[in-house]
């Protein structure tokens, strides 16, 4: 328990100095807590479950029958491990919470709490750096996953510009959706956007209807000519398959605004099985019909002009659009923070987000590998946040029986294998295709 008088102490949305002493990382909290909370009574149960059905079911769907496709089949029993490694270090983050004192009026509300609380202000600064990398990077796949399905939508577009230039395809649509989001990354009230991002659950169970479709009207299921196992391609399969159970971040907000914190246990397993089911039933549709031709978006398999491609690609668009300006709100307030009071404004914040976007920008149009970068997210950065960062915590915070402690180091171990192997291969990828 952290000692009367301890920053540990400080309440969840901290405004003005308060927030900035804590560090700009609790912004990724507070932002999430815009779509989770209940401030009066807590979320009930189910909501809790669909709260966080919707942060672990993201954008990795989309790649899982890429990540199938680079284990073959036999990488299916690596997937299952990697869910009930995940599913294991969120119960450590329940853990650390209630040693912590989790519930009620809680020491420990964020992510960066339980990294003070385990290792001091060190801890807390590392985890936030670690945080911004990703939620910058994902800003950055965001932009890369609507110019590859935009310029899959509307083949051909092209537009003039002076001096003979034409833009086109994927930097073309990279472009405008970046102008699109631009406005709302303005905005410093993003609770509505928090709500819009929710449809990410529809998109998912659209996109996993629109393989079924496919398989159906189009291609079929094939399943003879399959790769049974690669181990060359082993290492991003597993990276990948650490991005579809990535959310630990904010594993915190959820246990938080639950009504009975209690039944975080009950939650995490509840959305764990059903967005694994949803993610193997996808990684098993799209490798059937495609094979080892599945490209890093599934949907850029679907054949063009079909009804049900048109259905997959526009819910698949919708969560970036809304989730983009959630994503770079911490990185934008963090910059925020560290100008002077007197800059501070809406001029300043406009233009300090216009600087972020761009940025975003230029990277995914340098960088238009949508597996290979989800790849180096889930090797180097999912993989810390999401086993590496608990298990270390957890270590640090609980009284550990011997048995549990070697499991934990095991696990860590594991961890360490994916991390080091994960972000190998997907840099040398990159790097290969310049």
């Amino acid at each position: 328990m952290a000692a009367a008088g301890s920053p540990l102490d400080e309440p969840f949305l901290v405004p003005g100095k308060d927030r900035e002493q804590r560090g700009g990382a609790d912004d990724v909290a507070n932002i999430e807590a815009q779509l989770l909370l209940h401030h009066d009574t807590g979320a009930s149960f189910w909501r809790s479950c669909l709260n966080l059905s919707n942060i672990i079911s993201g954008v990795g769907l989309l790649s899982v029958p890429y990540a199938l496709a680079q284990g073959g089949w036999l990488s299916l029993v690596l997937f299952a491990v990697v869910g009930a490694v995940c599913y294991y270090t969120g119960e450590l983050i329940a853990r650390c919470m209630r040693a912590g004192g989790g519930g009620g009026v809680s020491a420990v509300r964020s992510y960066p709490d339980i990294g003070q609380l385990a290792f001091g202000q060190p801890g807390r600064k590392t985890i936030g750096a670690i945080m911004y990398a990703e939620l910058y990077l994902v800003a950055v796949s965001f932009l890369i996953l609507e110019g590859d399905n935009l310029d899959k939508l509307l083949p051909g577009t092209a537009v003039g510009l002076p001096g003979g230039y034409v833009l086109r395809g994927k930097q073309l649509f990279t472009l405008v959706a970046a102008v699109v989001i631009l406005p709302t990354t303005w905005l410093r009230d993003l609770s509505v956007l928090a709500y819009v991002s929710a449809v990410g659950l529809v998109a998912s169970v659209a996109l996993t209807a629109s393989l079924v479709w496919a398989g159906v009207a189009e291609h079929g299921f094939h399943a003879k000519d399959a790769n049974v196992f690669s181990l060359a391609g082993l290492p991003t399969s597993l990276s990948l398959y650490f991005v579809c159970f990535s959310g630990h971040g904010v594993f915190p907000t959820v246990y938080t605004s639950m009504r009975d914190n209690n039944g975080f246990t009950k939650v995490l397993l509840f959305s764990s099985v059903l967005c694994s089911l949803n993610y193997a039933l996808t990684a098993v549709l799209g490798y059937m019909i495609y094979g080892d031709d599945v490209k890093s978006l599934v949907t850029l398999n679907l054949p063009t002009g079909k009804v049900y491609t048109r259905i997959a690609i526009l819910t698949t668009l919708i969560t970036p659009l809304a989730k983009y300006a959630l994503v770079i709100q911490p990185i934008t307030t963090g910059m925020e923070e560290k100008l002077s009071s007197s800059s501070r404004g809406s001029l300043a914040r406009a233009a300090i987000s216009t600087g972020v976007v761009v940025s975003t920008v230029v990277a995914a149009c340098t960088v238009p590998f949508f597996g290979y970068l989800m790849s180096f997210i889930g090797s180097s950065l999912n993989v810390t946040v999401a086993v590496l960062f608990p298990c270390l915590s957890y270590l640090m915070i609980g009284r550990v029986r011997r048995a549990e402690a070697a499991g934990i180091v095991a696990i860590l171990v594991f961890g360490v294998c994916v991390a080091v192997l994960g972000t190998y291969t997907s840099l040398h990828q990159i790097v290969s295709t310049f």
